[in-house]
């Protein structure tokens, strides 16, 4: 079955039934519907996405570079929340969404070899191979959560800013032994983090502790939370990379039968369903990961316009606003911290990565 069969019946030509498929504005509604009745009949199923794509230099898929791990993107709800919303804006536009591992396997290199007109590259390693293969293509691309360059859109959060107003906050309320659970990539968002919790730390004298794991192993940050809470001198504040790392926090401590907020202070970052489901509720920085999302695909679609008709001006960089949100898992510092009774009968260790205590 091909295109002439179906102008053959309609009685006009291959061109006007190429139309009514891939340039409907070309037709009267009327006519088009002629034409796609008689294919519907004949049992035509439209014109094959590969031949189309090798005509027009154009796949109608555009990718979201990840990090090594896929399955993040279904796991964690401020990544589902930031993939639905890109997907919502990107609708009418027809196109598709393809996930990119920034990681190969064998001969395989996604970034290199899938087909797609673009791509958004979100909260990855700056030097990973993968975002030099999407540049050596000349994809248009957009930055997420990246350090901005020059040549391509970016859009990040006041991350810095967010984590300041966290830190503040606890010190305000007399605390002076901090603990810091982080991420283990050191991306944009951990060093603009850092630097926030820094800004305030520094000037009073505090050296936090730090655990550092994947953002999805709350396991790993329970088991190494629990053993600096275990400690004589233990944190009376837990300042997190996220939701998530604070509700590995939180078991760390109901673990040790500590108390939150009388023995404990936590906060956490992105204000995710989890945070106002925790108990008691979850004091956390706010961004809004769904604008995120629009604001991204806006500026995807925008990059592969002006890679088609030429640049018509510097490329953009937005920052959007990070809030400071006060629930109940933040309290006054306790006056002399007591060290906890271990567990009758502890949880078991997961058999995965090892311990990661460090100071900065």
């Amino acid at each position: 079955m091909t295109l002439q069969t179906i102008a053959d019946r309609v009685g006009v030509s291959r061109m006007t039934v190429s139309n009514a498929f891939s340039r409907p504005d070309q037709l009267s509604p009327a006519l088009r519907e002629r034409i796609l009745a008689a294919a519907q009949d004949l049992g035509y199923a439209g014109p094959d996405p590969t031949a189309r794509a090798l005509a027009t230099g154009t796949t109608g898929a555009v990718g979201v570079l990840l990090t090594d791990s896929l399955r993040y993107a279904f796991t964690d709800q401020v990544a589902g929340g930031f993939l639905g919303a890109i997907a919502t804006e990107l609708a009418p536009t027809g196109l598709a969404i393809t996930l990119l591992t920034s990681s190969g396997t064998g001969d395989v290199v996604p970034a290199r070899d899938v087909a797609i007109d673009g791509a958004v590259v979100y909260s990855c390693d700056p030097a990973s191979p993968a975002v030099a293969w999407l540049r050596r293509r000349h994809l248009p691309m957009v930055f997420v959560d990246q350090d901005p360059a020059d040549d391509v859109p970016c859009v990040n959060i006041a991350d810095r800013e967010g984590a300041r107003a966290a830190a503040q906050h606890l010190a305000d309320l007399g605390h002076r032994r901090f603990a810091i659970a982080s991420a283990l990539l050191e991306g944009h968002a951990a060093r603009e983090r850092q630097r926030g919790w820094s800004d305030v730390l520094d000037p009073l004298g505090v050296e936090p502790v730090f655990i550092r794991h994947p953002l999805e192993q709350t396991e790993g940050v329970r088991r190494d939370a629990r053993a600096l809470l275990s400690a004589a001198d233990r944190p009376t504040a837990f300042l997190c990379y996220s939701d998530t790392t604070a509700a590995g926090v939180r078991q760390a401590a109901a673990d040790l039968g500590l108390r939150v907020p009388e023995d404990l202070s936590v906060i956490g970052f992105d204000d995710g369903p989890v945070a106002a489901r925790m108990q008691p509720p979850l004091t956390t920085v706010r961004q809004d990961v769904e604008e995120k999302g629009r604001v991204a695909a806006a500026a995807l679609t925008e990059a592969i316009r002006r890679a088609r008709t030429g640049p018509d001006g510097p490329v953009r960089h937005v920052l959007l606003p990070t809030s400071l949100v006060v629930r109940d898992s933040t309290g006054p510092a306790p006056r002399t911290p007591v060290r906890p009774a271990p567990p009758a009968d502890p949880p078991a260790d997961p058999p995965a990565d090892p311990p990661a205590l460090s100071r900065p």
